[in-house]
């Protein structure tokens, strides 16, 4: 399609190939922030000779999204989740690797040359409330991207926007209200409908239910799911909730401070999870029904530090583990366990190592 082209109308199903969607090969975003050292006498020379660290957001990650595939995401706060998303969708640029979108490299591709490209990758954000314009109404805000694009005319954008709103549970009447007036779950659908309107392959879900009351939610999700069926959409689903990404997921990928740990089938995630962070998290879940007991691990220490990383493996850092220095020097690339089933082979955490 080029500019100019009619609008995307329709949900045809997209068919499954061999070939991934989406396919990163040793992805690396690294930032550099000014070193503060301690002390008058450092602080003035700083100011002089500045130094600088190396914030390692994402450290080295591979993974493949099928079309029609949603594969989750799971980490705590700061593992580097939103910037892998981010950096795989080119809105930042990677520091290292390799993204393959449908068979092409975008790594390094200009944002000329990512414009066409936007049609097929999408992405709905964490907060609507920021990530919504203010001074824009919701028919402008949802049309945006077909303006964009140059894709029809203005009476055959206002109709896809009346179509889409539909779609997400809102009146079309709504269009000419303003962000500030809808509640943070109605917010959230307009996003998605942001994210529709150009009829992407690949949408990626930054915590999109976080912000949400919990009985909202369900609701949010259940539409993300709907329309993963009738649009063939494939997702990358991030959140810090494992309970909330089983709901979704085809596949599960463990994420700790920059590295993914463990990546599974979701119900091998949760019935056979190999690495000690993917246990610690599945413990953490809650159970509706109070005479349940439930070994509970309780993680001790701090996330170590992304500028300062430990060697060898971190969560076993973290822990104090006996066995963690054996893991420094070793190759902590993921190794199947199992058919489909990939995990960081490190003496404190799992027992492949060998």
């Amino acid at each position: 399609m080029h500019p100019g082209d009619a609008l995307p109308t329709g949900c045809a199903l997209l068919i499954a190939s061999s070939a991934p969607m989406i396919s990163v090969r040793g992805l690396i975003k690294h930032y550099q922030v000014h070193s503060r050292a301690p002390g008058v006498a450092s602080a003035l020379r700083s100011l002089f000779r500045r130094r600088y660290d190396t914030v390692r957001a994402v450290d080295g990650i591979d993974f493949e999204i099928g079309a029609g595939e949603s594969v989750g995401l799971v980490g705590e706060s700061g593992c580097g989740k939103s910037t892998l998303a981010k950096t795989a969708t080119r809105l930042l640029m990677p520091t290292g690797g390799r993204i393959e979108f449908e068979g092409n490299d975008i790594s390094h591709l200009s944002q000329r040359q990512l414009k066409p490209l936007r049609r097929n990758l999408q992405m709905i954000f964490q907060d609507p409330a920021e990530s919504l314009n203010p001074r824009h109404s919701v028919r402008d805000i949802v049309e945006e991207p077909l303006v964009i694009q140059k894709m029809g005319t203005r009476g055959e954008r206002r109709n896809r926007v009346a179509e889409l709103l539909e779609r997400v549970g809102l009146e079309e009447a709504m269009g000419s209200r303003f962000p500030f007036e809808f509640s943070g779950g109605q917010r959230q659908r307009i996003g998605i409908a942001r994210a529709l309107a150009l009829n992407p392959k690949l949408i990626l879900c930054d915590e999109p239910v976080s912000a949400l009351d919990v009985s909202v939610q369900s609701q949010v999700l259940n539409l993300l799911m709907e329309l993963q069926e009738d649009f063939g959409l494939a997702y990358l689903f991030i959140a810090h909730d494992l309970a909330v990404v089983k709901h979704v997921s085809d596949r599960v990928a463990i994420m700790y401070l920059g590295k993914i740990v463990e990546l599974a089938d979701a119900d091998a995630i949760y019935e056979n999870p190999s690495h000690a962070y993917t246990k610690a998290l599945i413990s953490a879940i809650p159970v509706a029904d109070p005479t349940v007991k439930r070994d509970r691990t309780l993680l001790e220490g701090d996330v170590p530090s992304p500028i300062d990383p430990p060697e060898g493996c971190a969560f076993g850092h973290r822990m104090r583990h006996p066995r963690w220095r054996e893991s420094i020097g070793m190759d902590l690339t993921l190794r199947e366990v199992a058919p489909g089933h990939w995990v960081q082979p490190c003496p404190c955490c799992t027992d492949l190592a060998g």
